[in-house]
């Protein structure tokens, strides 16, 4: 019996030593981002000797939580190459012996070709099954292979999942939903033939002249902008995909959007401030129970199709009843924070949910902000935007100033009160991830590594990202995954602005989960729960209008997109849409002056135009092609989601 004393005292030091070294270099276990992780780089230099230059300072996400504000710290194109190290990422690790530079540092050709025939395999599996047994529906159910309208008999209740039916009635209208959210992906995977039929199909048997309650926001974005997207791909001799046009085509997608967007006015009439009701039957108007709460994004997302529908036909009225809801919700904004909340009175303007975040509810609007700039010219736009980017640098980030440098939690936007910049809770939402895609456009590539690579750390557990995710708890609040887009739209812009491999690896991963995790008999279904993998009868649209597009387009980099000398920028549902001068051309004076507010004499007339991205020399060599992310940073990620 002596020996197994031995053995076991053996057992018991070398675990004692092992927790000692462990705490020693300031390691320990994340008590969730409340709480200071203790992740300690004083002691990390004499790891891997790395000289600092400045005094490291203490700044967790649990005293900016009530702490001082952040300055924001403008990061340029041209500084984020200027200012970097020169010598490689690789420097803090042996390459042979860092897993993450192992794993991450290179993407051979072949894999990547690969992964590209991949993805658009997985586009066609759902797009195919969809044609076979569920148009002219909506949605493909793909577990059941049947089409899937209205749920006319339960308006308000899904009985079997216990959740509420109305985010499922707001989406179908009985007008091919999925068919007509396609369109411009099947030009994007070079089915020309395809593409020609599927419009004829969309010409011959679409109708809005129907009896459906939609969501505005849902049916401007899925249905009119793809109207309007492949309308101008069909039309526009300057457009990338070659010879698409067809004998006969006489603008009928065009006439399509404009009446979808006639039966769409209702929602903006009868309403006190201009803010739009948030629900219009298609009709009859604003059905007569309508409520009068509506959230930010729903009401102040419309300005991109609206204003490109306006441009096209020549008649001022679409672009203007969105522009003027977008300037009532901007003055709404709290006096103090400059931040909006997500839920507002269409009568009143009261603020009926005061929570300011960047995901649902409020994603959109920011981003269409500078979308609508980017489109339309208009200075108002982007002075907007530029004031809205800084109040959310001011009190929604938490963490360190510096992505890839210097002590602290890494950087995240939490959920604040609108009024006083304080926490309210301690979720955030999986909508989110579309934020560092936005911070790329905005030439903050920087601070989009960061919030990315967190957003990627949660994928990695789970292979999925959760409606919702409480990182105090490490633990999803709302366990559901309906194939959003998000993260793999991040992933795709973050590449094109590195061309850093890591980012095709993390394409890969998504594309694996998906495969493993989500795929069905007739094509892709919804994460029930992201952690036993259950699923719902459901794929929704966006998963072939988005998140198959992004994924296929972050593997072809000879894509036309990519090698067209015109310049395009998406939709938030993921629509091609070219960055045209006859956007930025108005064939009507204007009759909505800014005299409401929208902007303040005190702001400077002229602003600096949103920072290039399609210039990639910006970021070093040396990091282009090691790790966006050093690798403690994305260690001390991984550990923070609960990764180790």
């Amino acid at each position: 019996m002596q020996w197994r004393s031995i053995l076991v005292g053996l057992v018991v030091l070398r675990l004692s030593l092992s927790c000692m070294l462990w705490l020693a270099f300031g390691l320990g276990p994340s008590w969730g981002f409340n709480f200071h992780l203790g992740f300690n780089l004083h002691k990390l230099d004499l790891l891997f000797r790395e000289e600092k230059e400045t005094e490291p300072r203490d700044n967790s996400w649990s005293q900016r939580i009530h702490g001082p504000r952040y300055e924001e710290t403008e990061t340029t194109c041209a500084s984020a190459g200027e200012e970097s190290p020169k010598r490689s990422y690789l420097s803090f690790f042996d390459g042979n012996k860092d897993e993450y530079v192992r794993r991450y540092s290179s993407f051979p050709d072949t894999l990547k070709a690969k992964m590209k025939d991949m993805a658009k395999e997985m586009f066609y599996f759902g797009y195919d099954n969809y044609m076979k047994y569920a148009f002219p529906e909506d949605e493909l159910n793909p577990i059941d292979c049947e089409g899937r309208g209205p749920d006319v008999q339960n308006p308000l209740f899904h009985f079997f999942y216990f959740r509420s039916n109305i985010n499922i009635n707001d989406v179908l209208g009985n007008y091919s939903l999925t068919l007509i959210d396609t369109l411009d992906t099947l030009l994007v995977l070079g089915n020309v033939s395809e593409f020609q039929r599927a419009v004829k199909l969309v010409i011959d048997t679409v109708s809005f002249d129907k009896d459906s309650t939609v969501q505005v926001f849902e049916a401007n974005i899925r249905i009119l902008g793809s109207l309007i997207s492949a309308h101008i791909l069909l039309t526009d001799p300057k457009h990338p995909f070659g010879n698409v046009g067809f004998e006969g085509y006489d603008n009928e997608l065009l006439h399509l959007a404009h009446d979808l967007a006639v039966r769409l006015l209702p929602a903006f009439e009868n309403t006190s401030t201009g803010i739009p009701y948030p629900r219009v039957n298609l009709k009859n108007g604003v059905p007569p129970d309508s409520v009068n709460e509506t959230c930010t994004a729903g009401a102040g997302s419309l300005l991109v199709e609206f204003g490109i529908l306006s441009r096209l036909i020549g008649d001022s009225t679409f672009e203007w009843v969105a522009r003027r809801a977008v300037r009532a919700l901007w003055n709404l904004r709290s006096n103090e924070t400059g931040l909006l909340g997500n839920v507002v009175n269409i009568q009143t303007g009261q603020w009926v949910g005061k929570q300011s975040g960047l995901g649902a509810g409020m994603d959109s609007f920011y981003e269409y902000l500078f979308k609508s700039y980017i489109l339309f010219g208009e200075k108002e736009d982007y002075r907007m935007f530029t004031a809205a980017y800084e109040s959310i640098q001011n009190h929604m980030r938490r963490g360190r100033e510096s992505c890839n440098e210097g002590e602290g939690d890494p950087p995240l936007y939490v959920n604040v009160n609108m009024f006083s910049g304080e926490i309210m809770n301690t979720w955030i939402d999986s909508l989110q991830a579309f934020f560092p895609g936005l911070q790329v456009l905005n030439g903050d590539v920087d601070d989009a590594i960061c919030l990315h690579a967190f957003y990627y750390a949660i994928w990695k557990r789970f292979g999925a990202l959760p409606e919702r995710y409480n990182w105090q708890l490490q633990a999803p609040d709302v366990l559901f995954y309906p194939l959003r887009p998000e993260l793999v739209e991040s992933t795709y812009l973050l590449y094109q602005a590195t061309k850093n491999p890591f980012y095709l690896h993390v394409g890969m991963d998504i594309l694996q989960s998906l495969e493993k995790n989500a795929k069905v008999r007739c094509g892709y279904a919804t994460l029930h729960h992201v952690v036993d993998k259950s699923k719902e009868d459901r794929m929704e649209s966006f998963f072939l209008s988005e998140t198959c597009k992004y994924l296929y387009l972050l593997f072809d980099e000879d894509n036309p997109l990519h090698k067209s000398d015109n310049k395009y920028i998406f939709t938030t549902e993921g629509h091609v849409v070219p960055i045209d001068k006859r956007f930025r051309e108005k064939q009507w004076n204007d009759d909505f002056p800014c005299e409401e507010g929208a902007l303040a004499e005190s702001e400077p007339v002229d602003q600096p135009a949103p920072r290039n991205i399609s210039n990639c020399n910006r970021i070093p060599e040396e990091r282009r092609y090691t790790l966006p992310l050093k690798s403690v940073y994305m260690r001390q990620i991984d550990h923070m989601v609960g990764l180790f």
